[in-house]
């Protein structure tokens, strides 16, 4: 059977993220299993002993060989960002982006990844230095909390860093929304236009934020074409998810997932304490294991937490469907947010389990067909 576009596009985006993953594995495991990591914190000791005075060199340390990780990562799996993230986005005329204005979002972004890295870390190794025997349960606890303040911070700090918003100059089509989400008893700071024209042709919708930052954001690709019974309907979906409270499901699942993950690296790194040569449980050269495990712990978790966002995502459709009572909209825009986001229709059910979040296009808009016969 002939493969076709958009299922080619997405099996080499697969693979360069899984070519990625393992790599960043690979080094992981280099650096906790050769005794790499346990030479890098000596050097960084050194060094924060020279400059620091007497009692900050431990979360210096920390700090430092957080950034020294993330640096090597960064490096290694650059190749594969740019294959993925601009040059297969070219490739099937998807990105707008030239090479010097994504290579800019990729600073961008590695700045605030790694300051959230390094609270992360700190956070993580205050916690085994303080309170050893439940650190794993603390760190998953503080790790909870973090998701809301960035759930809630998002629309207002993190991203307009890569993106411009405006509110929306369509009077009736924004009062049109806002009526939408009164009658979902959502409050909402207003209708915004998303500007992702200057980085892709694809289209997207969203209901950012918590709270007073909640708001409506329509991309400008999304405006450009759709008509408003299509905006509408799809904004009906991400409302849903407000609704059922998702959100909040959501943030529940990933802290068991924090937890038991945690607690797997806890089991892990007292085993392998004396084995790797650690000075203890809080050495800052374990940091190269446990994100090993915590990776790992991801990988595993990652089918059964899709597979929840799944089931969101199908009541959302529903959800959307029974609030506006237009399926024909519905299936319009589906079948358009297919064609121009390159959606893949048909996906194995191996590749639906393990990397799906929604589901397929095509499974959507015959649960919408089924739903005018009823």
């Amino acid at each position: 059977m002939t493969e076709d576009k958009s299922s080619r596009y997405h099996r080499l985006r697969r693979r360069a993220d899984l070519a990625g993953t393992a790599v960043a594995g690979l080094v992981l495991a280099t650096l906790a299993f050769t005794g790499a990591a346990i030479r890098m914190r000596e050097l960084l000791h050194g060094v924060a002993s020279l400059v620091l005075p007497a009692g900050l060199e431990e979360g210096a340390v920390v700090a430092l060989t957080t950034i020294a990780v993330f640096a090597i990562l960064q490096i290694v799996e650059f190749p594969f960002s740019w294959y993925q993230g601009f040059a297969l986005e070219h490739r099937y005329g998807l990105s707008t982006q030239s090479g010097a204005h994504w290579l800019a979002d990729q600073v961008k972004a590695a700045g605030l990844a790694v300051v959230v890295a390094v609270v992360a870390a700190s956070t993580v190794f205050a916690s085994l230095r303080w309170w050893p025997g439940w650190w794993w349960a603390i760190s998953a606890g503080a790790f909870a909390v973090a998701l809301i303040g960035l759930a809630r911070l998002a629309p207002v700090l993190l991203l307009p860093v890569f993106y411009k918003f405006r509110p929306l100059d369509r009077p009736a089509l924004a009062d049109r929304l806002m009526v939408l989400a009164a009658r979902a008893r959502t409050d909402v700071v207003g209708v915004f236009e998303w500007v992702l024209s200057s980085h892709t042709r694809k289209a997207n919708a969203a209901l950012a934020g918590l709270g007073r930052t909640r708001r409506i954001l329509l991309s400008d690709t999304l405006l450009a074409d759709y008509s408003d019974d299509e905006i509408e309907v799809v904004l009906a979906h991400e409302l849903a998810h407000h609704v059922h409270r998702d959100l909040w499901w959501g943030i529940a699942a990933q802290a068991l997932v924090l937890a038991v993950g945690f607690y797997v690296a806890d089991v892990v790194l007292r085993a392998a304490v004396v084995r790797l040569g650690l000075r203890g449980m809080a050495d800052p050269a374990a940091l190269p294991l446990l994100m090993l495990v915590g990776g790992a712990w991801s990988l595993v978790a990652l089918p059964f937490v899709n597979a929840m966002s799944r089931a969101q995502e199908r009541a959302a459709d529903r959800y959307a469907l029974e609030a506006t009572r237009n399926p024909e909209a519905f299936v319009s825009a589906m079948k358009r947010l297919s064609q121009q986001n390159l959606a893949e229709e048909r996906p194995s059910a191996l590749a639906r389990w393990l990397f799906y979040s929604h589901p397929p296009i095509r499974e959507r808009i015959e649960a919408a067909r089924a739903f005018t016969q009823t």
